[in-house]
């Protein structure tokens, strides 16, 4: 009878398991040294946590509990989350450490292009996803509800986070250097605006600003939050789940554009 020989694993297993383990610690110890730069930096650490928290104030000018300046609100204060500890502060980081050939001298080693991208994103969603439930728990004050869908909530805080990330890293792509990042910042930041202030548009453009971003984000918390669809209809919690298909769609293809164009265009070291 034939004997078929068996090939022990177990050592390549290892081994995998030993350089996937190694790659979270490197990706970990960046996104930790990334982290101190935002704490020591007062003037950030305000934007990051107490600037998207500001239009809570808003709810003091309303009657207690009233929806419509409830989702104006909430929206806003994911919106700013994005764009402020999320999109501008990791832009501006890619590209100061590109001109500081700190991302140049990273790639020479172990690390990975996504490992560095990962490295820069991390704090900036940690600080929104931080922010988010700041919000949560300081709603009620101001009679607002609780998240009706708070599963949905959180998969959009993330969505929202990251698509900002890969927005983030796109301009980095194009961006001369940290001062010009306050120019081409704009098309992003009035794509988000924009979007968000859809119900002020002719609802002949309603459809085209659907597909913005901000428009996307205003959606999530109508249904995530408030549990209603965009026609101011209560939706059950099953119904959330449904509803909340296309705004994340919106973002995952946001999320995608900005991947495969940074990708093709990003710049490793200062332009020339």
């Amino acid at each position: 009878m034939a004997i078929t020989p068996t090939v022990d694993l177990t050592p390549a297993r290892h081994a995998g398991d030993h350089r996937q383990g190694s790659r979270v610690r490197r990706i970990a110890g960046m996104a930790k040294a990334n982290a101190l730069l935002l704490t020591r930096n007062r003037m950030t650490l305000a934007y990051a946590f107490i600037f998207p928290l500001i239009p809570l104030a808003w709810l003091l000018v309303g009657d207690r509990g009233d929806t419509t300046f409830g989702i104006m609100s909430m929206t806003n204060v994911l919106l700013l989350a994005a764009l402020f500890p999320v999109y501008y502060n990791m832009l501006s980081q890619t590209v100061t450490r590109r001109d500081e050939l700190v991302l140049k001298r990273f790639r020479s080693g172990e690390s990975s292009d996504n490992d560095l991208l990962a490295s820069i994103a991390i704090p900036g969603i940690a600080v929104m996803l931080i922010v988010s439930l700041l919000a949560v728990a300081i709603a009620p004050a101001f009679g607002q509800p609780l998240p009706a869908n708070p599963i949905v909530l959180l998969v959009a805080v993330l969505v929202i986070a990251t698509a900002f990330a890969g927005l983030a890293f796109w301009t980095a792509a194009w961006t001369r250097n940290a001062e010009a990042a306050r120019v081409t910042s704009l098309p992003i930041l009035m794509l988000a605006i924009v979007g968000s202030l859809r119900a002020v548009f002719p609802e002949s453009v309603h459809p085209y600003l659907e597909l913005t971003p901000g428009a996307a984000i205003e959606a999530l918390v109508r249904i995530a939050w408030f549990g209603q669809d965009l026609d101011g209809i209560s939706l059950t919690f099953a119904q959330t789940f449904t509803e909340a298909g296309r705004p994340l769609a919106v973002l995952v293809g946001w999320l995608v554009l900005a991947a495969v164009l940074t990708k093709r265009s990003m710049r490793w070291e200062p332009r020339g």
